[in-house]
């Protein structure tokens, strides 16, 4: 998941950079598996990692994401952060609320061309949510997130894109963490599971794709099915956010036919249905770049175990919860903190041990990727003001489009896999 996340910052950028005027609306992602992706940036000798920070990798495009996946993970199996984490997650925000995969020097303001995002935003009000404490710098991310809610009732990438399914999944989790009720945030009368059931595709027996959620519409308006886009938006019509817990199951449970109704629950059975089916014998989800040829995705199928339970159907977790105890170690060693902490979703939502994961203990190996563990409270709330920033909206160029090119389309779309949420929906 850091990964793909960082591929989409990557994108962003090189969208931005050479003036491309986009994807957004156009081509629907292809799925990016995980061991052909780009991995994030090594650290450069000449930069060390900073302190309080997960991972040992350049945070450039994923800082914010994988600590704010981290924090929710470690506190969902009752472990506290490292010391000074929960503080640097803190010193990321900018004055107007926003979050940016990361901002190396904290004590800058930020301003427009700082490169703030909502995926990053939504991420980290989860994460302060869990650990507490911190509810004015959580309600100011919650506020600029209402503020640049699209027409639609979603969120895209970045302020004024169009709206992904997996930006708008991830920012309802936000919304539930904080408290809030995601069905009654409405922008020109439309709210979050709107946006969300536009991307669904009608579910019936023998169709392609059939209840899935595509990321965003082609150029002409078409739904293409995107496994990575579903899970996220099983999740975010469910209410839920990046912690599932186990036994909590959706309206329809695990029936494996369609839903004929068009409520936000309805779509998630759909969408958990069309997951259990794309499982393969063995129990994962394929991935594949144009062009390539498919490869199992762990990220996604992490995603999609957390997806099912969510949904009620945690018959079908087991058999890619037992494929991902014995093929996780090389994908999560390279991709960091961020896929230990999808790893102890997964396990959390289907209510098995992540301290014995195929005989491992992923919460020890998560924390080895960080700093010592912090034995001082760390829910103190800091005065506002270590939040720095200017108080522009920011954002890679507002209104700017992802993408240029079919290459791009894939890498940006598929790199949104944003797993997750909390608590209640309207």
């Amino acid at each position: 998941m850091n990964v793909r996340h960082s591929a989409a910052v990557v994108a962003v950028l090189a969208a931005t950079a050479g003036g491309g005027t986009g994807l957004g609306t156009g081509l629907a992602p292809a799925a990016l598996a995980d061991d052909t992706a780009p991995a994030a940036p090594s650290a450069s000798p000449s930069r060390a990692i900073p302190t309080g920070l997960y991972g040992s990798t350049d945070p450039k495009f994923d800082g914010v994401w994988r600590q704010s996946l981290t924090l929710v993970a470690l506190d969902a199996v009752g472990e506290k952060p490292g010391a000074g984490a929960v503080d640097w997650l803190l010193g990321q925000q900018c004055a107007n609320g926003a979050f940016a995969a990361y901002r190396p020097d904290p004590t800058a303001e930020c301003g427009p061309k700082t490169a703030v995002d909502t995926n990053s935003t939504a991420a980290a009000v989860q994460a302060l949510a869990a650990v507490g404490g911190h509810d004015a710098q959580a309600e100011r991310a919650v506020g600029w997130l209402k503020d640049h809610q699209n027409d639609d009732g979603g969120w895209g990438f970045t302020v004024g894109g169009p709206s992904d399914a997996n930006s708008t999944s991830v920012v309802i989790g936000a919304l539930a963490a904080a408290g809030e009720t995601p069905g009654g945030q409405k922008k020109a009368g439309h709210s979050p599971y709107d946006a969300l059931r536009a991307l669904a595709l009608p579910c019936a027996a023998g169709a392609e794709g059939s209840g899935a959620f595509a990321y965003q519409p082609d150029k002409k308006g078409g739904l293409a099915a995107n496994a990575d886009a579903t899970a996220a938006a099983v999740l975010g019509s469910l209410g839920e956010g990046f912690v599932v817990d186990a036994g909590k199951a959706g309206a329809s449970g695990g029936a494996a036919g369609c839903a004929g109704g068009t409520s936000p629950e309805d779509a998630a059975h759909n969408g958990a249905v069309y997951l259990a089916g794309a499982l393969t014998s063995d129990g994962y989800l394929k991935s594949a770049l144009p062009g390539a040829e498919d490869q199992p995705d762990l990220g996604n199928t992490a995603d999609a175990v957390v997806a099912l339970a969510a949904a009620g159907n945690t018959d079908a977790t087991a058999k890619p919860l037992a494929w991902l105890e014995k093929n996780y170690g090389p994908w999560a060693a390279k991709s960091g903190p961020a896929a230990y902490a999808q790893l102890i979703l997964a396990a959390h939502a289907a209510g098995t041990d992540p301290r014995d994961f195929g005989g491992a203990d992923l919460v020890a190996q998560l924390t080895e990727t960080g700093p010592a563990r912090d034995v001082a409270d760390y829910t103190s709330v800091p005065s506002d003001d270590t939040a720095d920033g200017g108080g522009d909206d920011g954002g890679i160029a507002t209104g700017v489009v992802l993408g240029a090119g079919l290459g791009l389309a894939a890498l940006a779309g598929a790199a949104l896999t944003r797993l997750t949420r909390k608590r209640r929906r309207a």
